[in-house]
Formats: structure tokens, sequence, C-alpha cells
């Protein structure tokens, strides 16, 4: 009772086709690697040169030519994608909907998660305000799958979303938690690994943290540090940085042993 599962790290750029042929043979690479499942990191798609960019390639939910290359990424090499981010319309015109879809083996979008927590970090020298470009969603998001004859859940959480464990908790028990984001290099090499261990260890479940890591066109520099966490806390792969990807198995041995070893979640009193 195994799923091999990949995560995708990039240094995106402000250009889309570029992003999107990147994207493409990283998880082709993964693939042949017999990665079943794969997540590409938030923002995948773009880092404009500014915040607005990524206004002008939005696109509505269920058309638009990155959701048409996901699809035939997902068909194409017979896997579930976890599509980091790509930018929806919102309701509002100079904003979008900072969204992850997950595809299936027959090219099918079979969830999505808005990212609901937007950052905001100002210091003297760095500033990012995520909420005037982006609309913010309230629903969280599940990606439930069977493979195998097995069935696998998995809760969808972007960036930002981390440090707010209550999110994790509303989801329920999952086997695994995908978290795409492009962590600051700032705020990453303080808080990156230990929030994502915590949210590893108080939900005895897998994470898998798929992120953009590197110096960006547009000098922004972001934390990389792609990686696996089983439900002990235990860190199983790590790319510190530049693109490439991390491989990975999912054991429901392993998350039943934690489980009843220590059942913590069973003890819950609130």
């Amino acid at each position: 009772m195994t799923l091999n599962i990949a995560s995708i790290q990039m240094v995106s750029t402000p250009d889309l086709n570029e992003n999107l042929d990147t994207a493409s043979r990283l998880v082709k690479e993964a693939a042949h690697a017999g990665a079943q499942v794969i997540a590409l990191p938030e923002y995948f798609c773009m880092m404009g040169m500014k915040d607005t960019d990524k206004v002008k390639v939005r696109e509505s939910y269920g058309s638009g030519p990155i959701q048409e290359r996901l699809a035939s990424l997902a068909k194409d090499h017979q896997i579930y994608l976890v599509a980091g981010t790509i930018p929806l319309e919102a309701k509002a015109t100079g904003k979008v909907l900072n969204t992850t879809l997950a595809f299936n083996p027959s090219g099918k979008e079979i969830a999505r998660y808005d990212k609901i927590h937007l950052f905001g970090f100002q210091t003297k020298t760095e500033r990012y305000q995520e909420s005037e470009t982006i609309e913010a969603g309230n629903t969280p998001g599940l990606l439930k799958i069977s493979h195998n004859h097995q069935d696998w859940t998995f809760g969808l959480s972007i960036c930002y979303d981390l440090r707010f464990p209550e999110l994790y908790r509303a989801m329920g028990a999952v086997d695994c938690h995908i978290i795409p984001a492009a962590f600051t290099y700032t705020t990453g090499k303080s808080h990156w690994e230990i929030l994502l261990r915590a949210r590893a260890i108080e939900n005895q479940c897998y994470v898998l943290a798929s992120a953009q890591g590197g110096t960006h066109v547009n000098q922004r520099r972001t934390w990389g540090h792609s990686l696996l966490i089983d439900p002990w806390g235990t860190v199983l792969a790590d790319l510190p940085e530049g693109e490439g990807y991390i491989l990975g198995v999912l054991s429901k041995e392993k998350l039943n042993e934690v489980r009843s070893q220590l059942p913590a979640l069973a003890h819950r009193k609130l």
C-alpha cells in the first residue's frame, strides 16, 4: 500500500511559455522515474517583473492554454498532476484567484483550491502584498484519488496557508498535505522547514512541499528546499536550490504505525 510521489522545483521567469516548457520537461522526467502523483510549485507558470503581470495571463476556470497544457501533461504521462498555482479570473477585474488544480491520468480536472491566506510582508528592503493582485478563496481543498484499488486523500494548501494550523485541522485526517509555495529567502531560512515539519507532526501525515528556489529574473529570491516529510516529522527528501525534482514513497503502513503508537489525533479534546 504505497504511492510514488514527486515534487517539482522551479525558478520561474516572466515568460509563460518558457515556464510551461520547463514544467513539462521536469514532469516528464519525474514520471519516467516512476512518480504517480506529481506536484508543481506556486507561480510555476509565471514570476513576472511586476505582481500585476499575472493578471494579464489569467484564465477562465475550465478553459485556456495553461489548463489545456496541464491536462495534456497528466494524460500523456498517465499521472495525477497537482498543478501548483495558476491565475484564474476573479470577481475584481484587476485581480486573480491563485488556484491549485489537480488532474487525473485521463486529463480531467478533479480538484480545485483557491488560496485563502494572502501573504503580506514588509521590511526596509522587501515588500509583498498579495491582496493587491489576488482575491482570497474561502473553502479548504481536498484531493481524493484511488490507485491500484487503494484510496488516498490529500490536503491542498498554498504557501502562506502554512502558517495557519487551523486550516489543516479543518481538512480532517489526510494521508498527505501537498503544499506548493514560493517562500521568500528571508522568511524561508527561518520558518519554512519548521512549519512544514510541524504540520506533518501535528496532523500525523506526510507533507509534500513544492517550492520555487533561486534568484528570479525580477531579482526576487526564493528559498527552495522542496521537501517530503513523513508523519513522524522526518525529512525524507530535500532539494535545496535550483530546478529539479524530489521523489518519494507514501506508505499506508507508516501512517498506521505512527497513528497507532501515538494516537494524538484520537486524543483531541477541542
